[in-house]
């Protein structure tokens, strides 16, 4: 604002200097000083005129922008699936940076518990890792969707498989294959790793899979990071779990020759993928102002980049 106002008086001082170097050369360039002062005038004073407007324009937008700001206030709760934990916590952080006055908590405890929360209103938005159920919207919860994340299969950094066929995966979730001899692997039995009954990663694993209640497990776990500690601890162990915690610490397999990657999962290539979903209670516009804000912050460009930060793909 300040340059602006430097700017204008010096657009002014310029042009009275010139109006008055014009009148000291005499009556008969008269008109011409007359001319020339009225142009600089008028010059100086449009410039004027637009600095304000403009100055204007962004004092009210970024009024607007704080009005929304300090409106904002109050809490949102999340409670549900446990592989949604990375990204419920950045979304959680940057909303509540972006908001002050606005708390988000989250609680991670299974899909099925998170569908249910939002249902019975213990909570406002149900996190679950896997498309509702048919009877869940039946009861009135609402599938949407924020995100996709990939299921990458892992087994211990020491083992010598490095791909499976999608039957070779159901065999050994179901016992019929027990060796890892019969996969091309050293002769040592597959310790089968896996989520307990009512996470979303173990719904949509099964599913993708054909196998409901089908699966032979030698462990069931309550959260990723106990099946990514459990396979990395365990030789000749197998487990699922989301593809953005993958690290080091495990080694994740290619499935039907393709790597579980954010490119073979867009394409098609790679086969276990599912849907990250925030579920509510009726549709978004029959939110509070709060949780509106939230998915109006999660379609922004903003959200974008918080959603492929934590490893995840965007669903457009």
């Amino acid at each position: 604002m300040k340059k602006n106002r430097k700017a204008i008086l010096a657009m002014i001082t310029t042009a009275v200097l010139a109006a008055g170097a014009l009148a000291g050369c005499g009556s008969a360039s008269g008109n011409t000083t007359e001319a020339a002062g009225t142009e600089a005038g008028t010059t100086a004073s449009t410039a004027a005129d637009t600095s304000a407007d403009t100055t204007a324009d962004t004092t009210t937008a970024e009024t607007a922008a704080d009005e929304t700001a300090a409106d904002l206030s109050g809490s949102i709760s999340m409670v549900g699936s446990t592989s949604m934990e990375k990204f419920a916590n950045a979304l959680s952080e940057a909303f509540m940076e972006k908001y002050p006055d606005v708390t988000v908590s989250a609680q991670f405890v299974g899909s099925g518990a998170g569908v249910e929360a939002v249902l019975n209103g213990t909570a406002d938005i149900g996190n679950s890792s896997r498309n509702l159920k048919d009877e869940e919207k039946e009861k009135g919860a609402v599938e949407n969707i924020v995100a996709i994340d990939g299921i990458a299969v892992v087994v211990d950094p020491a083992n010598g498989v490095a791909d499976l066929t999608r039957e070779q995966l159901a065999d050994v979730y179901t016992g019929k294959i027990n060796n890892w001899k019969d996969l091309g692997g050293s002769d040592a039995p597959i310790v089968v790793v896996g989520r307990e009954s009512g996470s979303g990663t173990r719904g949509a694993f099964e599913e993708l899979l054909g196998l409901e209640d089908a699966c032979k497990y030698s462990n069931e776990l309550d959260s990723t990071g106990a099946v990514m500690a459990k396979v990395a601890s365990t030789p000749g162990s197998i487990g699922y779990v989301s593809l953005d915690v993958l690290d080091d610490t495990v080694k994740a397999l290619n499935l039907e020759g393709a790597e579980p990657t954010e490119e073979n999962i867009k394409a098609g290539s790679y086969f276990l993928s599912r849907p990250f979903v925030m579920a509510t209670k009726g549709d978004l516009s029959q939110q509070s102002e709060l949780v509106q804000a939230l998915f109006a912050y999660l379609r922004s460009d903003e959200g974008a980049e918080l959603v492929k930060s934590v490893g995840l793909i965007t669903i457009e």
